[in-house]
């Protein structure tokens, strides 16, 4: 027969394993109520409208994300995961087919999501995420433009630099048009890609960005959002 001793210790094991389960069910109804908040408002939903979305408490949600930026960092991970899986989709599908399709699908997740473009914006400004997003983005799109290249359908100049700021412009469109005209951007989107075919293109009065550059332009287009501060 088990000793008093013995009793307490089982019951403080069962209940950890009962606060663990409760724990990361929390942080996935928050990470889920964080999302739909800022699909529909962008980052400036607060932390209250997130907990009371999620049925927690905020300061349940502190416990499992310090501060918004935390929160923000988590959801950028997601769609990290969604962009590459558009990429790795689009490798399987015939040049130039491939890249029109991984562009496609960038710009509908800006369309889908409203603070996907500003979490995109904000996030990548840190050097390590900067860093994480381009060691898993750019060999899947530079082989998309390579493929599309050997092919003969786009140009030859065009880098990974010219594909990102293209994204980045579509981007815009998205929010100029989502009340008045929320399809509007795939007209864009085709003007654009033909602009990056082969056929009769005409020399660019310009180089590309550096990728020094590019960061650069990433960090100004953050500050012209107002979205430094996520604390």
């Amino acid at each position: 027969m088990p000793s008093g001793s013995d009793i307490p210790v089982r019951a403080n094991l069962s209940s950890g394993r009962g606060l663990r389960r409760d724990a990361q069910l929390n942080r996935v109804r928050i990470l889920d109520a964080a999302g739909a908040a800022f699909a529909e408002r962008g980052l400036g939903a607060s932390v209250e409208e997130i907990a009371s979305r999620a049925g927690v408490g905020v300061g349940t949600l502190y416990r499992r994300f310090p501060n918004k930026a935390a929160l923000v960092d988590a959801i950028f991970e997601d769609r990290l995961d969604e962009l590459a899986r558009a990429a790795d989709e689009a490798l399987e599908t015939a040049a130039p087919e491939g890249l029109y399709r991984f562009l496609e699908r960038a710009v509908e997740l800006q369309a889908e999501n409203r603070g996907f473009c500003e979490i995109v914006a904000v996030r990548l400004r840190g050097e390590s995420l900067l860093t994480r997003a381009r060691a898993r983005l750019r060999p899947l799109v530079d082989r998309l433009i390579e493929r599309s290249q050997e092919a003969g359908e786009v140009r030859g100049d065009v880098l990974y630099e010219d594909i990102s700021l293209l994204l980045w412009t579509t981007g815009r469109v998205v929010d100029a048009t989502r009340e008045v005209a929320p399809d509007f951007w795939r007209r864009q989107l085709a003007l654009a890609f033909d602009g990056l075919r082969a056929c009769n293109a005409g020399p660019l009065p310009c180089p590309p960005l550096t990728a020094g550059q590019h960061d650069q332009a990433m960090e100004h287009l953050a500050r012209q959002l107002h979205l430094s501060s996520l604390d």
